[in-house]
């Protein structure tokens, strides 16, 4: 599976204060982490001329910079002070995330933060409290899911740094990762994540294939991979849209009960996986997704997932609509999302609407 973030942790917690919708603990917690990995923060260009610093550290981070450079500078994004400095955590993975559904409704549990608006996750930097959060979830009847993250977005409230956790990425995902968490500083629609992640994720990937096939020519495998690897998620995310389509035909029975919704759900499950493995799979020309129907499904599982996923053949349709050009797709989507942002989905649609008129 692809990498996950999750963006303004620490903004969050620090209206969290305010507003008294997360414990003190939690905002106590979220603080402390945030404040040790800011105390940490040293100049990426000290970094990179230290003697001390190991060849493959240097040459992950000459890569971040020139990625935040191409951001910057060829994609017109707001990069800010972001990325310009390297941190390091203890942990090899930084939080843990929960989510949570309902078991049978296609709903997923949000948690309300200034700002931000409504989430379908919150993130831990203690893991045993996150897996409370989700044995409190099922205790109440809602699917959960946890799953590791090694980056974040403050959305240009604070200097971003790299983390030592990215810089274990390859360098196709670590540029990715780059662009991916700048974007979010250039455009964050509240209450509309599952937006804000795809959009992220279409500009990430497409971002990270002309950056290498830019700099190093069609023929370089990291620009062969970028652009295989962007064609995967569009495939995978159309196969997601089609469970999701699936399931919401049964969550829609009212003639059901809960108990007849979740069994019948299970069944659209595993003919969904028998469907993938014969039909997906096949398509696929990475290992990226490959396993995915082995994983474990539930409503909040596939929530979280597909929150990265949502409309990307959307964004693909812009793209090709404006002859590849990456930058000038990027400032039309986020001009037509503002335009909508209460449906920043359909504001694109309409966008491509409007020119094939």
């Amino acid at each position: 599976m692809t990498k996950r973030k999750v963006f303004a942790l620490i903004l969050v917690g620090a209206a969290c204060a305010a507003s008294l919708t997360c414990s003190p603990l939690y905002v106590i917690r979220a603080g402390f982490e945030e404040a040790k990995i800011l105390s940490r923060r040293r100049p990426i260009p000290d970094v990179i001329a230290d003697s001390r610093t190991s060849a493959a550290i240097k040459r992950k981070l000459e890569l971040v910079v020139q990625a935040r450079a191409f951001a910057d500078q060829q994609l017109g994004l707001a990069a800010g002070e972001s990325y310009t400095t390297y941190s390091w955590v203890e942990s090899d993975t930084l939080l843990m995330v929960v989510s949570g559904a309902r078991k049978d409704r296609f709903i997923p549990y949000t948690w309300w933060f200034p700002i931000v608006g409504r989430v379908p996750y919150k993130g831990y930097f203690d893991f045993d409290d996150a897996y409370a959060e989700a044995r409190e979830l099922e205790a109440d009847g809602y699917d959960a899911y946890v799953r590791p993250s090694a980056a974040f977005s403050t959305l240009g409230w604070f200097n971003d740094p790299v983390l030592n956790t990215v810089l274990r990425y390859g360098d196709v995902s670590l540029a990715s990762t780059v662009v991916h968490e700048i974007l979010h500083n250039s455009i964050f629609i509240p209450g509309q994540v599952g937006f804000n992640e795809s959009f992220a994720n279409f500009v990430g990937d497409r971002g990270a294939g002309e950056f290498f096939c830019q700099r190093e020519g069609a023929a370089d495998a990291r620009c062969r991979l970028a652009n295989l690897l962007w064609q995967d998620n569009v495939v995978f995310g159309a196969a997601l849209s089609d469970l999701v389509t699936r399931l919401e035909r049964v969550y829609k029975r009212d003639d059901l009960t809960v108990a007849q919704r979740v069994q019948q759900r299970d069944t659209v499950f595993a003919n969904w996986r028998a469907d993938y493995k014969r039909n997906v799979v096949p398509k696929l020309q990475t290992n990226s997704f490959r396993d995915y129907a082995d994983a474990p499904l539930n409503n909040a599982t596939l929530i979280g997932t597909r929150l990265y996923y949502q409309h990307l053949d959307l964004f693909e349709q812009v793209f090709q609509r404006y002859r590849g050009d990456l930058k000038a797709s990027v400032h039309a989507i986020m001009q037509a999302a503002r335009s909508n942002e209460k449906d920043p989905f359909a504001g694109v649609a309409a966008l491509l609407g409007a020119e094939t008129r």
